[in-house]
Order: C-alpha cells, then structure tokens, then sequence
C-alpha cells in the first residue's frame, strides 16, 4: 500500500493546503481508496467519508440515487461514475467528490463490461471522467490499479484547479 499511501499523502496536502475536503465513493476497489485515504495521518482534516456503492441497495440507501435518476442510466459508464461523484460530493459538502464503478473480476460484469474496466470521476472545482481498461482478469491487482488511477485522477484535477498542472 506505500505507492498508493504516498499519493493519498500528496492528496491530503494538497487539500489541507487550499483549505478543501473530499468524499468518496467506490465500487470495485471495495473501500481501498477510502483506506489509503483514512492510512494518512491527519485525514480528519479532509476527508469527509465516503461508501462502498456496490448495488442498488447501497446507491438508494447510502447516496439516495433512486430509479428515477438512474433512468438511461446503467453502472460502469462515465455517466454513472460522475453522478456517484456529484452525489458524494453535494451529500457530504465537500469541495471534491472522487468515484470508481467498474469490473475488478476475474469475470466482467453483467452489464457486459470485461474484467479490468472502470470508470473513475471528480466532481469539484474541475470535473472529469475517464475510463480504464487494464485487460487483466486479476481482481485484486485490478482493484489497487483503479485506486491508483482514481487518485491520479483526483490529482490532475486539483493541480489543474491550482495551476500547477
């Protein structure tokens, strides 16, 4: 987890810096982004929380995402990832939200999407999606590959909404 500590580190500096907080919500990565997070000394400071969103049950109870508005809409897809993002972020107050949906494996999902894709966005001052296809059928290293990606992500965006990226 040291990779992934040392950009939860750069993250957590980065908000304390301008003053900003964040939520997150996962899927596949099943909380490790909220773990190498909550890992930092002195995450208090900026994290706000965050949920595992891994059925409807959960987005309907923890982020009170109904039918209605997933109308059109399907899990794993950019869309989705920056509704969940939008959500944590309003929900918690936060300055940013961060979210990951996909397929760790070793199957894909039933939505048709293969082992290894994910869709991770940030709701914030900068808000962007991406999607990432590892290719690999690995859960696990598929779900520290998404949580690496996700605070990539996160990142870009702030040292964007910063300048300095």
């Amino acid at each position: 987890m040291s990779r992934l500590t040392a950009m939860a580190s750069s993250v957590g500096e980065r908000l304390k810096a301008s003053g900003a907080s964040l939520g997150v919500s996962e899927s596949s990565c099943g909380g490790l982004i909220s773990a190498t997070l909550v890992a930092v000394p002195g995450a208090s400071a900026y994290y706000l929380g965050g949920g595992v969103i891994y059925t409807a049950a959960s987005r309907e109870g923890l982020l009170a995402i109904g039918p209605q508005a997933m109308q059109g809409l399907r899990a794993s897809t950019e869309a989705y990832a920056l509704l969940n993002a939008r959500t944590i972020r309003e929900t918690l107050g936060a300055t940013w939200g961060l979210a990951e949906t996909g397929a760790s494996g070793p199957t894909g999902n039933r939505y048709g999407d293969d082992a290894g894709h994910a869709c991770i966005a940030v709701a914030g001052p900068v808000t962007r999606a991406i999607t990432l296809e590892t290719a690999v059928a690995d859960r696990e290293a598929n779900m520290w590959t998404f949580a690496q990606a996700a605070l990539d992500l996160l990142l870009a965006c702030m040292a964007e909404e910063d300048g300095s990226g």
